[in-house]
């Protein structure tokens, strides 16, 4: 079949002052195209979709479309009217029977706000909170009749939830190509089928989503035998990290299982929880958050009820939940800055705690950024004999040589909130507790950032929504779903998802319809992918374990040989089950559709 080319660009290249952001760049997009874009901030990405977009103009080489496309942007500033309602920019002159008719835009206005709402619908635009306004962008773009999106970051400021709904929805409407710059990996992962990497004013493409990317750039590197120490460390860890659960990162790998176990046998995993784990609790002995029949409340309403909940020395858990649902009330109770209003919270006597929060320090704007940073410390203790000095940490957070030298109140927002997020570091804390870590940072800095927290010996809680994020630097997870509980979430994200998606089945907002007959076999295959989940859990703790003795058996080769055949024959078994547990997730997919 024929493929329709949609656009390209024939040798652009575009520059602001000096710096050549695009260098006689080259490139095409064809119909139903899945492209996902990733480079460090300020990089070129978002002057790439502008002059795909023809909102820049290239400085040289040509900007070439099917003359009958319509292309639609969602840029990261908001120029909507600020008088103007929310009908208005979503629906522009349509009637109201002309959409409450049109199953797409029904689809798009429950799947982003949870249902159709005159109330939402008639607000004003300047009455709107920032992820409000991010919606109703994306809810105008969505519903008109487009062949090619080019998104600019568009999952910042949504939930998990509203993320997973954007995945799903782009993946269903494949005759629309794609074009997305993002730094959320896990939604990279669902919705590309190619990856260009902007770089020193080149793209590079690749081949699959986020997983398949980083592990064709290592192969490139290992075929070339390029030695750059800093990207080459980045790459390991994110192969450690498919190498923990490579089938785990979606049910529908875009690489090669085989080619990818190959790549990444030799990788150790992306940090020693045993280890870990014997420091923190050095550091923090046995207590770090006791709850105990408390109840927590944001002004007049209800946050959490009857809550029972401890927190250990190294626990690292992810907090998911509704918008509103309390997230950060929960973490500020914790902290003891504000109180419950019943049972008792207890906090160890050993804790230093660290919050990073949403709102930016205010701190002297004259201060250089390695001088704001050395006010704290000069020399951070991470864990497991790990030191860096203040200069060290800025430029593993994105801050090189020149930048540590920028006054303060030169920063943009992202390089404030990296900024605030290196002071809490370099505090030496023994508990972190991170609201939304992730905003403004690009790929590269989110690698690096996930680096330094394997290494942290303490107590990690995260709030985010970032899906990859929180799946690579949490063990455990936690939901608040809006009804004063906070649920355990042994399954992770999906359970969280599930749990969200029967919630509003029952409340009569969205109905999902499942063939009779299927149900049955749906719940056998769901109980088959949690008993394989719970052989590979058994498996990797032994796996660890196994690992942890090496180093005392070094000089006993007798017992260090029978430790290595275990090993070997504990990491077959497992990668057994793990192809057995992507063979039944794809059965379930296909059950559940």
């Amino acid at each position: 079949m024929a493929v329709t080319n949609l656009l390209n660009l024939e040798s652009v290249s575009k520059s602001f002052d000096i710096r050549a952001l695009l260098d006689g760049v080259s490139l095409g997009v064809n119909a139903g195209d899945r492209i996902g874009i990733v480079g460090r901030n300020g990089g070129g990405k978002s002057t790439l979709i502008k002059v795909m977009a023809g909102i820049e103009a290239p400085d040289s080489g040509r900007v070439s479309k099917a003359g009958s496309i319509n292309i639609g942007l969602l840029g990261q500033s908001d120029d909507s009217d600020e008088d103007s309602l929310v009908r208005e920019v979503v629906l522009g002159d349509l009637a109201t029977h002309e959409w409450a008719g049109n199953s797409k835009v029904r689809e798009v206005l429950t799947g982003l706000f949870g249902g159709i709402s005159e109330e939402l619908l008639d607000r004003k635009i300047s009455y709107l909170s920032g992820g409000e306004r991010r919606r109703v962008n994306l809810a105008k773009l969505l519903i008109a009749d487009l062949d090619l999106v080019l998104l600019d970051e568009p999952t910042n400021h949504l939930d998990v939830e509203g993320v997973s709904w954007l995945a799903q929805y782009l993946k269903r409407n494949t005759k629309l190509a794609v074009v997305v710059i993002t730094h959320d990996r896990w939604f990279l992962d669902e919705v590309s089928d190619q990856i260009w990497e902007v770089v020193d004013g080149n793209v590079l493409a690749y081949d699959g989503g986020y997983s398949a990317y980083v592990l064709s750039k290592a192969e490139r590197a290992r075929q070339i035998t390029v030695e750059d120490g800093k990207r080459n460390m980045l790459i390991r860890k994110e192969l450690a990290w498919l190498r923990r659960g490579a089938p785990a990162q979606t049910v529908k790998p875009k690489f090669r299982i085989d080619a990818a176990n190959t790549l990444i046998a030799n990788e150790p995993p992306p940090r020693n929880e045993t280890e870990l784990l014997n420091f923190a609790a050095n550091r923090l002995g046995n207590t770090v958050f006791e709850i105990h029949q408390a109840t927590i409340t944001a002004g007049e309403k209800m946050i959490l009820e009857d809550l029972y909940w401890n927190i250990g020395p190294g626990d690292r858990i992810g907090v998911v939940g509704v918008n509103g649902a309390g997230k950060t009330t929960l973490f500020r109770a914790l902290l003891g800055q504000i109180s419950s209003t019943a049972g008792k919270i207890t906090t160890g006597v050993t804790v230093k705690a660290a919050f990073l929060s949403q709102h930016l320090e205010e701190l002297d704007p004259t201060w250089r950024v390695l001088e704001a940073v050395e006010k704290v410390a000069n020399q951070v203790q991470l864990g497991n004999g790990k030191e860096l000095s203040a200069s060290q940490l800025c430029e593993k957070l994105g801050f090189n040589t020149d930048s540590q030298w920028t006054p303060v109140g030169d920063l943009s927002g992202g390089e404030r909130r990296r900024l605030q997020l290196t002071r809490l570091l370099m505090d030496s804390p023994n508990v972190l507790l991170l609201d939304e870590p992730t905003n403004d940072f690009d790929v590269e800095t989110l690698t690096a950032l996930e680096d330094l927290l394997d290494s942290f010996g303490g107590t990690l809680l995260v709030i985010s929504h970032d899906r990859y994020f929180l799946e690579r630097v949490c063990d455990r997870f936690v939901g608040l779903l809006g009804d004063s509980k906070l649920r355990d979430l042994p399954r992770g994200i999906d359970e969280y998802l599930k749990l969200r998606s029967s919630s509003i089945e029952t409340s009569g907002s969205v109905t999902t319809k499942v063939k009779t007959s299927n149900i049955a076999e749906i719940k056998e295959v769901r109980k088959e992918i949690a008993k394989y989940e719970r052989q590979i859990a058994k498996l990797e703790a032994q796996i660890i374990e196994l690992e942890s003795q090496q180093s005392e058996l070094a000089f006993d080769h007798e017992k260090l040989g029978q430790n290595m055949e275990e090993l070997a024959k504990l990491t077959q078994e497992k990668s057994a089950i793990e192809e057995s547990w992507l063979q039944a997730n794809t059965s379930l997919e296909g059950l559940e559709n």
